[in-house]
């Protein structure tokens, strides 16, 4: 039967814009260019409102570059889909608008996420980012705590909503033609069209930035010598998968070196004392330091505090103090370290160093790497001599694997959040540190009814966002959520703890250390930005201070257990990298340091930088009295400093790798164990 005829036609397909797919690729990623340079610009103004104009220049168009890089490769997706799946059906176009929703909402998300992290951190995202996204409970509680995330999603449920609505209404003649041809020659048009689209923005943007700026490579941007400048010309998505390929890196393959004896010949020449003797092979660097070993055996106590760097210590210079508790200590009965550095500024690298007295290898702290089973410690060291060693964390043992670490590396015990039965207060990060001190009290009580020396860590949380604690403590309100409270009360509790401890038999033969893990917030021109990265050390106890007194003897994190130990007067045997800094001179005084993928050596007034690719570079000034300014001369001294980095760095790398950062302790005497065990029976 024939089909009846009808006098309405189809409309014909529509031409122009509105109907090419290419149209609607390049409105995409000039989306994304907008939005990245945006953001930029923000940053500039926020942060950098007084950069130099060239510069400031160069980086906006560093950041063209790159932004064109990463938005060519998420903009590859949607290429794929347009021109491969049937666009006629429903099904198919609803699932193409939603996934544009969900990108979008992504896309903006994370651009506000930038600028918050960026603020903390003054820094695109970087290993800090990826280490957090393994731990989603601690941060996004954290987040939802510090921040109106709330507005923020509204805010960008209101952008992928308008720009899907937009894009639909203008595109909406995308579907009326489909592709014809073979897969295979659809795929070559695709790829041929998506070229010349794209070509020239990335050409352009490309010829411009060889010209006025560095070229651009993985590890970061180097354009200025301004820190902040060159992360604010870097793309943070392309930073994120920068951090995230180089979290496990081959030191040798990226970083400056030195050939392997030499490395270690350099090593143990920078750590050789007159006080001690190196007992092993050339490789190693074991070494016993001389003591008296009828001195009884002191109890050490060290209390590692969540960001309190330098900044906030009336006694360390600031005017307006947050921590007169800490003032009246050292003022009264403390040895205070005025000229100390963290190693990096993550409590990781603060454990490590402080711990450890281990440098801190570009990539992840030892604390989270695969070969810390059985790495030199202070509790490993203590342990041997007798003591029993007891770690306490306010909040939860697997982050960053802490827990694991400890018992792996001489801790006899561990106690985190969840032996807390009724904590009196607590935030995402754990139980406030009043109820963690007064747990440390019980538990040095109870060791010292039994006469057991005891060593202990004590790892504070109160002094991080959201930063709450509990009312009625400080005068100041918790509900401002402001890190100037947070550091008051955490020296309020500190404080409390002192003012129990001088109460219990325990206080006249024990070593208490407060030191910070880390600075606060990471602020400074330099490629590592040093002023960030003071902190303090104050040592008490009536059994090693006599009298209070200031020490200005340059050192670092490393250098905490080496000087506990020297106060302590007995013999021991290490491989620990760090000095004694009650018994060393000025010439001797070092800081090791690391930030995201650069590592440092300051000494002196010079600041020398190994960074990825094998670069180097260096700063010069006194830290303490002005900014480090790039120093472009390349003699003798800076040779020599630039040659002691690399030695130390490659020798931790190495003993690390193959496992020797440890004392070879003596194994039994198999032989003798089965003579015993046949007169037994």
């Amino acid at each position: 039967m024939d089909t009846p005829r009808t006098d309405e036609t189809p409309p014909p397909p529509q031409r122009g814009w509105q109907a090419s797919r290419f149209a609607f690729i390049l409105a995409w990623l000039l989306t994304l260019l907008v939005a990245w340079f945006g953001l930029r610009l923000l940053l500039v103004l926020q942060f950098l409102p007084s950069a130099p104009a060239k510069e400031t220049f160069q980086a906006l168009l560093h950041g063209l570059y790159r932004d064109a890089a990463v938005g060519l490769w998420l903009t590859l997706p949607v290429f794929a889909w347009l021109f491969f799946l049937p666009p006629r059906r429903a099904l198919t176009r609803g699932l193409f608008w939603t996934a544009c929703f969900i990108f979008w909402f992504s896309q903006a998300f994370l651009l506000f996420a930038e600028y918050f992290f960026f603020d903390e951190f003054r820094s695109r995202f970087n290993t800090v980012a990826v280490d957090y996204l393994q731990y989603p409970n601690e941060v996004f509680v954290n987040i939802w705590d510090s921040y109106h995330v709330g507005i923020v999603i509204g805010a960008c449920l209101l952008l992928a909503v308008g720009w899907v609505s937009i894009a639909a209404q203008l595109f909406k003649a995308i579907w009326e033609r489909e592709m014809s041809g073979s897969l295979l020659g659809r795929a070559a048009a695709m790829a041929l069209a998506f070229l010349a689209a794209s070509a020239p923005l990335v050409l352009v943007a490309g010829a411009l930035t060889g010209v006025l700026t560095s070229p651009p490579s993985l590890p970061g941007v180097r354009i200025s010598s301004d820190r902040t400048l060159n992360e604010i010309a870097n793309n943070g998505e392309w930073a994120f998968f920068a951090a995230a390929l180089t979290h496990h890196l081959d030191y040798g393959a990226f970083y400056k070196t030195l050939p392997r004896n030499q490395a270690y010949e350099r090593a143990r020449f920078l750590l050789a004392r007159l006080n001690s003797k190196y007992v092993s092979r050339p490789d190693s660097l074991c070494r016993t330091v001389a003591g008296d070993s009828t001195r009884p055996r002191l109890n050490v106590v060290i209390l590692l505090e969540e960001s309190l760097g330098s900044e906030f210590w009336g006694c360390l210079g600031r005017t307006n103090t947050l921590t007169p508790e800490m003032d009246k200590l050292a003022a009264a009965e403390g040895i205070l370290f005025t000229n100390l550095y963290a190693t990096g500024n993550r409590t990781v690298r603060g454990m490590e160093g402080v711990l450890a007295s281990f440098p801190p290898l570009p990539g992840e702290s030892i604390v989270k790497r695969e070969f810390s089973d059985n790495v030199e410690t202070l509790a490993r060291l203590l342990k041997r001599d007798g003591y029993s060693t007891l770690f306490l964390y306010g909040g939860r043992g697997i982050f960053d694997g802490m827990r694991s670490f400890a018992l792996r590396n001489g801790y006899d015990r561990f106690i985190e959040q969840k032996h807390f039965e009724h904590p009196t207060f607590t935030t995402v990060w754990g139980v406030c540190d009043e109820d963690l001190y007064r747990r440390s009290i019980e538990e040095f009580r109870a060791d010292a009814k039994a006469g057991q020396p005891f060593f202990a860590t004590i790892l504070s949380v109160s002094n991080h966002k959201p930063y709450t604690y509990p009312r009625g403590r400080i005068a100041e309100n918790p509900e401002e959520h402001r890190r100037e409270n947070a550091v008051k009360y955490a020296d309020f509790a500190l404080g409390e703890f002192f003012r129990l401890a001088k109460q219990e038999p325990f206080w006249t033969n024990t070593i208490f250390a407060v030191v910070a893990d880390h600075g606060a917030r990471v602020y400074g021109e330099q490629t590592i930005p040093i002023h960030s990265y003071e902190i303090p050390l104050l040592i008490a106890g009536p059994a090693v201070v006599e009298h209070p007194r200031r020490v200005g003897q340059l050192g670092c994190s490393l250098d905490v257990a080496p000087t506990l130990l020297g106060l302590t007067g007995r013999p021991y045997q290490s491989t620990f990298f760090g000095q004694d800094l009650l018994n060393s001179d000025n010439e001797t005084g070092r800081a090791l340091m690391n930030h995201n993928r650069d590592i440092g050596l300051l000494a002196g007034q010079r600041l020398a930088v190994l960074g990825l690719m094998k670069t180097e570079e260096f700063y010069a000034g006194n830290p303490k009295l002005t900014e480090m300014k790039p120093w472009h001369t390349r003699g003798p001294l800076e040779r020599e400093l630039e040659t002691d980095a690399m030695a130390l760095f490659q020798v931790a790398d190495d003993l690390y790798m193959h496992q020797r950062y440890r004392v070879e302790e003596p194994q039994p005497n198999v032989q003798a164990l089965e003579k015993v065990k046949t007169l037994k029976r």
